[in-house]
């Protein structure tokens, strides 16, 4: 009787593995199903990212990307489930089914998809260098010698490791776990200058007029996309398609306005 409790529970561990996500036997891909049979998709991100997602002032989690995949859940007939990860570990975290997908101001790179399927790109971004107002900092040759801070696995912190000249001149990169705490270290002078996402930056830098200015220079050019389990093509492709939907019927650029003040969708 005790094998036979104990084959039963292997039996069920296997189905709930292979029953999820693409079934590595096959190749078949079930991870739209996945989802809609679960009945919830779990959104992980990082809540100090306004205004992607964030905690607003009653501590609730809100943003931009966070209205935009109340829709796509609306209309997918499941449940949204907001999941605050550590953003180092986002990609573990989708991997071990902790979360369905990563969506928070996400930049699609060459080497996130070698590891994630991506959806379409829906916003453009930068990496701007945010400084004191006034600081006299305004290029990349002026950080040299000066303390910088980004987040610990941002795109951020892929765009400064990329330019080895810029690294080298630093007297010191500072690797937050957070932009906020990045940012509240500038204003008070423990750094000299933040590399972050420009959509987060002037959000923030709007948020405390005359603390902070943006220099001309900049990292890199980039766009936002969703991550999903490396394979899983057919979930990424029902929420473009709800997506270019919401796109067409006016509630995203909607979504936009409520933001941003403007249509900031790139084409799809």
């Amino acid at each position: 009787m005790k094998k036979l409790i104990m084959l039963s529970m292997a039996l069920l561990c296997a189905a709930a593995v292979f029953g999820s996500g693409q079934s590595e036997a096959s190749g078949e891909d079930n991870s739209l199903t996945y989802i809609q049979d679960k009945g919830v998709l779990v959104l992980g991100l990082d809540d100090s990212f306004p205004p992607m997602g964030f905690r607003d002032e009653n501590g609730e989690i809100a943003g931009f990307d966070i209205d935009l995949a109340k829709e796509v859940c609306k209309r997918m007939g499941v449940e949204l489930k907001l999941q605050p990860i550590d953003w180092d570990a986002k990609i573990l975290d989708l991997n071990s089914r902790d979360i369905d997908v990563i969506w928070n101001g996400l930049t699609i790179t060459e080497e996130r998809k070698n590891n994630i399927t991506f959806s379409k790109p829906y916003i453009a971004n930068r990496q701007i260098i945010i400084v004191q107002a006034a600081s006299g900092i305004d290029t990349k040759a002026d950080l040299a010698g000066r303390k910088v801070g980004l987040q610990l696995g941002s795109s951020a912190n892929d765009a400064v490791d990329s330019d080895a000249a810029t690294v080298a001149s630093l007297a010191d990169l500072v690797k937050y776990q957070d932009n906020v705490q990045a940012l509240m270290d500038l204003q008070v002078g423990r750094i000299d200058a933040v590399v972050a996402d420009e959509i987060m930056g002037r959000y923030y830098i709007s948020k405390k007029p005359g603390v902070y200015e943006v220099a001309s220079d900049d990292f890199a050019e980039e766009e936002y996309g969703i991550g999903f389990r490396k394979g899983e093509e057919a979930f990424a492709a029902e929420v473009d398609r709800i997506l270019d939907e919401m796109v067409a019927d006016g509630t995203a650029v909607a979504i936009s306005e409520k933001w941003f003040a403007e249509d900031v969708l790139l084409e799809r």
